[in-house]
């Protein structure tokens, strides 16, 4: 993601990064039935860019924050899964959070971008077994390997962690927040894709249970 926005904002020209935002970026107008397959890329890039703007990022801070939020969660979570789950949920997450966003935002002319739907769905599969007892953040933690591989819970027990409930209430608060008053406190029209984010998450909840490797602790 880092050599994408360095090349597509430092070195290429300005009208070819703008080209690749038409082509890659999440642009909801694109879905209206009088546009749908006639835009740039045709109907290739209908599909394509239900992934591919999770690459794109419109500034410095941007990518730093969410690859900040990545190595947190998204390590803990790779380290469980190993590299083809972690990619296929990041990749299943970033297309729910197109989706949701297209569900609110259907034939806008807006484009979407970042990778923060997919980084939302690290944070809900983290969730499950990082405050776990021997997790990597539990009240008894391990701290080595295993530490990200401990039995996970069911989703109903792990809601009960007030740690986990926490966490969940202020993420969920913040989104809320910043979808009320995103814009003005951004400037300059930008606003947060607060809607991806939530499709994101819940779409980790669902696929944690699918993908998570280790099996699960029964009583």
């Amino acid at each position: 993601m880092i050599f994408i926005h360095v090349m597509r904002v430092v070195v290429l020209p300005v009208g070819w990064s703008n080209q690749i935002m038409l082509y890659f970026a999440f642009w909801p107008l694109r879905y209206d039935p009088a546009v749908l397959g006639t835009a740039p890329g045709g109907l290739a890039a209908d599909v394509w860019s239900f992934v591919t703007y999770s690459l794109l990022h419109g500034s410095l801070m941007h990518i730093g924050f969410n690859l900040a939020w990545m190595a947190i969660f998204g390590s803990a979570v790779a380290r469980r899964f190993g590299t083809p789950r972690f990619l296929l949920l990041s990749v299943l997450c970033a297309v729910a959070g197109a989706a949701t966003h297209l569900l609110f935002h259907f034939g806008e002319a807006s484009p979407m971008i970042g990778a923060s739907a997919a980084v939302s769905g690290h944070m809900a599969v983290a969730l499950r077994f990082i405050f776990q007892l021997g997790g990597p953040l539990g009240a008894f933690r391990r701290q080595d390997a295993a530490a990200y591989r401990v039995p996970a819970v069911s989703l109903r027990e792990a809601m009960s962690n007030t740690q986990v409930v926490a966490f969940t209430a202020v993420w969920f608060g913040f989104n809320i927040v910043f979808g009320l008053v995103g814009s003005s406190l951004l400037g300059g029209g930008a606003t947060i894709a607060w809607e991806a984010h939530i499709g994101g998450f819940l779409m980790g909840l669902v696929l944690f249970p699918l993908l998570d490797p280790v099996p699960r602790q029964t009583r």
